[in-house]
């Protein structure tokens, strides 16, 4: 259960006056909620067992465009219906809307009432589920990054998105001065999640101007996800209305650091950390030893998962706390992969690939599928890299492009296996569709680069 209200719960508050809206939501491929505002009466007499959509909410770009290429959606096919039911157990108060709460919905077949593959959610539980048929529970935190701007959303795209001004204006990376300055949108942001019953850590500066984190404290795999996606929305929305933009895009300037989503986990087996084994080096079990093989061998081949768009490879930049290798190392922030809490039960391995852009169920389903892998055929962990990973010409790259990144996750016969050919085809041409649009565009850097000196 992720959520903090019963459906009974919400039953007596609706009854008493003290909800009247309802949001139905699904999770996009973008990770993004979409759905309805109900009428709370409508919604816990009628619409609690299901409500219905158009199917190419999964098959749309950031634009909400039709792309062609799609199986599963298409003008050919008329774009039904998909089934939205409720998870009742992920109904939660939305503290900074009036009266308001949230459910998450699971997405159907309208014939068949079969979960629908692409689907994000259905993605994460179907590799939750082959984790659990080898004994393991997931465990998973990701760390939330984002920039704050002085000016609003659509002042902001007013002027074209131009002379955008961050809310500070130096690093402020753990600076608590700083950091008291933006307390009218970050404490919002903490107190309303909390009472929304997300199990909110803390909130810091980041190593940027203007750049925030919020840590999210650990929790079983689709919870986690289910927390990052309500808290990235409310963020926006807590921002808007405090008159201030927030931005996860991974790389809005050149010259400036850019944004992450770093994703912790760790295996646990009846009720105990699976990752821990005392008195072995540096406290890894066998267990997490195969799992971070499979991590690191596959990265490539789920690296469209950890950075979906074009803007998400400007982040991979030496000397930025931006990895640009697949490999690990002992708490290590120049690697790909950081060995967390060492010799100790909270052992942990932190991806650093993800950005602020992911979509954390594509994610972490990608990562548990890779560490299947390495536990179902024992792969070898190799030795840690030490020292600049950074300079270490031996190292693997990530991907540099998503074009490169595309074709590894078409080729993945690891990932084909896990998820399917299906899902796999459909978020292939996600990532092309992404390509395709950005080779149409003219830049504005190739307008001022060539529009005299051509």
């Amino acid at each position: 259960m992720s959520g903090n209200l019963s459906f009974d719960t919400l039953k007596a508050q609706v009854s008493a006056g003290k909800i009247d809206t309802v949001l139905v939501c699904l999770v996009d491929m973008q990770g993004r909620l979409m759905g309805k505002r109900f009428h709370a009466v409508n919604f816990v007499t009628v619409s609690f067992s299901e409500t219905h959509c158009c199917d190419y909410l999964l098959a749309t770009d950031l634009e909400m465009a039709t792309p062609d290429g799609y199986t599963a959606s298409s003008w050919q096919n008329g774009y039904g219906d998909y089934v939205m039911r409720p998870d009742l157990s992920t109904i939660r108060l939305v503290p900074w809307l009036d009266a308001t709460a949230m459910v998450l919905c699971d997405v159907l077949n309208h014939q068949t009432y079969e979960p629908i593959p692409h689907s994000p959610r259905a993605i994460l539980k179907k590799q939750i589920m082959r984790l659990s048929e080898i004994g393991f529970d997931a465990m998973m935190a990701t760390e939330i990054e984002f920039f704050l701007f002085e000016k609003s959303f659509d002042e902001i795209r007013r002027s074209h998105f131009r002379d955008l001004l961050p809310i500070s204006g130096y690093n402020e990376d753990y600076n608590i001065l700083q950091t008291s300055r933006e307390e009218n949108v970050m404490r919002p942001i903490r107190n309303h999640l909390y009472a929304a019953g997300l199990p909110i850590e803390n909130s810091k500066g980041e190593a940027e101007t203007g750049q925030e984190e919020l840590n999210i404290r650990y929790a079983e795999a689709l919870a986690c996800a289910d927390h990052h996606t309500i808290a990235k929305h409310a963020v926006k929305e807590i921002a808007w209305q405090n008159g201030h933009a927030a931005t996860f895009l991974p790389k809005w300037d050149r010259k400036k650091v850019g944004s992450s989503s770093h994703i912790h986990q760790s295996l646990w087996k009846n009720g105990e950390p699976a990752f821990y084994e005392s008195g072995a080096e540096l406290g890894m079990s066998a267990i997490m030893q195969h799992y971070m093989a499979g991590l690191i061998t596959y990265c490539p081949d789920y690296t469209v998962f950890l950075a979906p768009y074009i803007n998400s490879y400007k982040r991979f930049a030496k000397g930025t706390f931006a990895p640009t290798k697949t490999v690990w190392s002992v708490d290590n922030r120049t690697a790909g992969f950081r060995l967390c809490a060492q010799s100790t039960k909270g052992i942990r391995v932190e991806c650093r690939i993800g950005g602020s852009d992911i979509n954390p169920y594509l994610a972490q389903a990608a990562m548990l599928a890779a560490g299947i892998k390495g536990i179902t055929e024992e792969m070898v962990l190799p030795e840690p890299t030490k020292g600049d990973v950074y300079e270490d010409s031996n190292a693997l790259d990530i991907p540099q492009n998503l074009r490169t990144a595309t074709e590894k996750l078409r080729n993945s016969k690891m990932l084909r296996e896990a998820m399917g050919d299906d899902v796999i085809d459909h978020y292939t041409r996600t990532a092309e569709w992404e390509q395709e649009e950005f080779d149409e565009a003219v830049t504005d850097w190739e307008i001022a680069r060539g529009f005299e000196r051509a």
